[in-house]
């Protein structure tokens, strides 16, 4: 399948409530951002689809539009108004916390500045606005290793997530890798474990074991393939192979099936839902284009400032 194919419009279902939606949509003058990790019928109302990169690049573009409704989690939402500050940002739950990004205060971060005066400081965009002013640069899955190594340090503070630096620390030898905090995790891809791995491979054993650069290091080393989830699309579309077991959020084979036809799918783990992920429902959908509330702001100081370490980011994935 080729490429410019991979991120086309997945077809909407009839269903009144979703017609309603589209309808206001058009209205409103208004774009639809899901991640990847939305359920079906969330997918499918949504002008754009993608990872947390392929979102931070959709929102870096956003020009035309007067409203956007962002259905992820409440760092996702905030980026876009770094990105955004005179747009109307919009989440249809303020409840949809990232609880990761919430393992990073900002004192937290500080104090390790203090104590690693030498020291790059890159951020997972999985962070809270008040952390990502702090610093040098953010990264995301998809781009980890590569914003890296664009640093000149040979010391960096990584955070929030350990397993995702300690992904990068495996790749770049030459850098000395800090983690803040010392245990910054995803407690959806922290449930997978290396006996599950086992398990599949004998379940399916032609398949291609895929999993997600915030699943442990011994569970990166078990898989066949270590990606983001952006990658792992592109990876399957392009592939020869039929056979794939998922080891990410459960949704994400939502949105491989709807666009790679034809490929057989198995999760690496059933029970790997992110919860708050799924608190956009089209009601609360259709609720936020109707009152364009909760909006999403943050201080200008604090946009400002984040809005340096997003750019870099953008640079160096060019």
């Amino acid at each position: 399948m080729k490429l410019e194919n991979l991120f086309k419009k997945v077809k909407i279902m009839n269903s009144a409530l979703q017609d309603e939606i589209l309808k206001l949509k058009e209205e409103k003058n208004a774009i639809i951002l899901a991640h990847n990790y939305q359920p079906k019928e969330v997918q499918e109302i949504a002008d754009f689809l993608g990872d947390s990169l392929e979102l931070c690049i959709k929102a870096s573009e956003i020009e035309d539009k007067d409203l956007v409704i962002f259905c992820g989690v409440d760092f996702m939402a905030e980026t876009a108004f770094i990105l955004n500050p005179d747009k109307k940002i919009v989440i249809p739950t303020l409840e949809a916390e990232c609880p990761m990004a919430h393992m990073l205060p900002e004192d937290v971060l500080l104090k390790a500045k203090e104590e690693h005066p030498d020291a790059g400081v890159i951020l997972y965009v999985n962070s809270i606005a008040e952390a990502k002013q702090h610093a040098d640069t953010l990264c995301t899955s998809a781009n980890a290793v590569k914003v890296t190594e664009s640093l000149p340090h040979k010391k960096i503070l990584f955070g929030p997530d350990k397993n995702l630096g300690t992904h990068v620390a495996d790749k770049l030898k030459d850098k000395e890798i800090i983690h803040v905090p010392s245990d910054g995790h995803c407690y959806v891809h922290r449930l997978i474990h290396v006996e599950d791995i086992e398990l599949k491979r004998k379940e399916y054993p032609n398949a291609e074991i895929i999993c997600h650069p915030e699943c442990k290091l011994e569970v990166q080393k078990a898989c066949d393939v270590v990606m983001s989830t952006g990658g792992m699309l592109r990876h399957i579309a392009e592939s020869d192979k039929e056979e794939f077991v998922i080891g990410t959020e459960i949704d994400m084979i939502t949105r491989i099936n709807s666009e790679v036809p034809g490929k057989k799918l198995y999760p690496l783990l059933e029970g790997a839902i992110c919860n708050t992920m799924k608190l956009h429902t089209l009601e609360k959908i259709r609720d936020s284009l109707i009152n364009e509330e909760p909006r999403v702001t943050l201080p200008s100081e604090v946009a400002d400032k984040s809005r340096k370490a997003v750019e870099h980011m953008l640079e160096v994935s060019k």
